[in-house]
């Protein structure tokens, strides 16, 4: 019987880096048709922010007209985006007829 020879497998120098995707903001942007409580609850049930840290962040978006609200990976931006679209009116407010406005931007 003749045996083969196999060479050992050569470590090529080519690297493999793991691109990390830049993160994105979700902003969420000030108008007259939704409370504060309305904020605070949206933040709590979306972002899972304690009531003080909501009160806090509407109050921002009420002075300044916008407040960062999560900075995280583009795919899940656009989806906390998605989610503040459709969280609704707020109910406590009869002229409002829908959800709150957020805009993603890049963090860098």
């Amino acid at each position: 019987m003749s045996q083969i020879a196999t060479l050992p497998e050569l470590e090529t120098e080519s690297e493999t880096r793991t691109r990390r995707q830049p993160p994105y903001h979700v902003i969420l942007l000030n108008d007259d048709d939704h409370s504060y409580a309305y904020v605070i609850l949206l933040l709590k049930e979306l972002f899972n922010h304690p009531v003080e840290k909501g009160y806090k962040l509407a109050e921002q978006v009420d002075k300044q007209g916008r407040a960062v609200v999560l900075t995280t990976s583009k795919e899940h931006a656009e989806l906390k985006q998605e989610q503040i679209h459709a969280y609704g009116p707020d109910p406590t407010i009869k002229r409002c007829e829908g959800s709150m406005t957020a805009i993603i931007e890049p963090s860098e």
